[in-house]
């Protein structure tokens, strides 16, 4: 690589970054959400966050609130918890379910497919956010048959 092309990829980046840091007023505008009942029970983790009025909600799984124990019932109960802890995440920001843009579903076996949207159905009944569904081999939680993660913008 030429001494000059180096220079030029160098200066591109330390401009793009600076767009980056300016964009995001330094973290003024930044805010961490972390709900009573759903605070992150790991380091280096948010439940959600809010940065101007877009609120971006971290991998949720069908967790009861304030302990460290999924619920029971299999994946449509799962569901429904998971999507009771998104609806709690976006309030804390602002938010509600009708303001999501986008979610990502994962799930411990594709053949849950149409438990898990039967339930996320009735939470998103008119215009559903964009989704994208991916069968994974394991969750971080080991009992955990699904999690969600979804972006929203607060539109009020």
């Amino acid at each position: 690589m030429t001494t000059c092309f180096r220079l030029a990829v160098t200066a591109s980046v330390l401009c793009f970054a600076t767009a980056c840091a300016h964009r995001s007023g330094s973290g003024r505008d930044r805010e961490v959400l972390n709900p009573p009942g759903l605070a992150p029970l790991v380091p280096a983790y948010s439940v959600a966050i809010r940065s101007g009025n877009q609120i971006f909600v971290s991998g949720m799984t069908g967790m009861k609130p304030g302990t460290q124990d999924i619920v029971a019932g299999g994946v449509a109960m799962q569901t429904r918890q998971t999507l009771e802890n998104i609806r709690t995440a976006l309030q804390a920001g602002g938010a509600t379910m009708a303001d999501v843009d986008e979610c990502t579903v994962f799930l411990k076996d594709i053949a849950d497919y149409t438990a898990m949207n039967t339930v996320y159905s009735e939470f998103f009944p008119v215009a559903p956010p964009a989704r994208a569904t991916l069968s994974v081999t394991a969750l971080p939680r080991p009992a955990a048959l699904v999690e969600i993660k979804c972006s929203a913008r607060k539109r009020r």
